[in-house]
């Protein structure tokens, strides 16, 4: 947004120099990392692997990204899609928990899940391992959407068992990330994860989540 609203587009602040991204505002430790980073990137190289990936790249400007989302602190200025999001008349809500959830807490997820999804709910989640994972299936059971919101890259599914998960879930909703293609999972990427499933919903369902999560 910062070098947006500078330059004017964001393609002309890809072609500004260290001098002129310095007078932008950015630090000098920032401006460094672009100067080093910008020779490896080739945007048309960029633009065709996502082509050849079946992913889009839905911008802040555009009128698939969620408008809930576009209201939010530190909004995601591109989010990558496999699938479709859903449109914003549809009622999203987040169903979230732990990865070790108790027989009760798989049980009381799946039946609010699909509950919520037969009702004309769509369930957002984040593909993770327990409650996530039933919460997308229970959905996909009841023949409705559903949008796994990943850490990682679109093609880089963790957990590596829930691959097929996600590829039902790109036919039957979409499968999101603010993170380009190749990028990898890691542990700072979650909780910035948490804040665009709890930025495209209308609330969010928290299942056995133990109290530091």
């Amino acid at each position: 947004a910062l070098l947006e609203g500078h330059f004017g587009s964001l393609s002309r602040a890809w072609e500004a120099d260290s001098m002129e991204l310095a007078g932008a505002g950015l630090d000098r430790g920032t401006v460094r990392h672009i100067a080093n980073q910008r020779p490896k990137i080739d945007p048309d190289r960029e633009l065709e692997a996502l082509r050849t990936a079946g992913v889009k790249a839905v911008t802040w400007h555009d009128s698939e990204y969620p408008s809930r989302l576009g209201e939010i602190y530190d909004k995601p200025p591109v989010l990558y899609v496999k699938g479709d999001l859903p449109p914003d008349d549809a009622r999203p809500v987040a169903v979230v928990g732990t990865r070790r959830a108790t027989a009760y807490g798989r049980e009381v997820a799946h039946q609010l899940s699909s509950e919520l999804a037969r009702a004309g709910v769509t369930i957002v989640s984040g593909l993770a391992r327990g409650i996530d994972g039933i919460a997308h299936r229970a959905a996909l059971e009841a023949e409705q959407q559903t949008v796994a919101v990943l850490g990682s890259g679109v093609d880089v599914i963790y957990p590596r068992e829930h691959t097929s998960l996600a590829e039902r879930i790109a036919n039957n909703g979409a499968v999101v990330s603010e993170h380009p293609l190749g990028a990898r999972p890691s542990a700072q990427n979650f909780p910035r994860r948490n804040r665009i499933i709890s930025g495209m919903t209308l609330g969010t369902v928290v299942i056995e989540a133990p109290e530091g999560s």
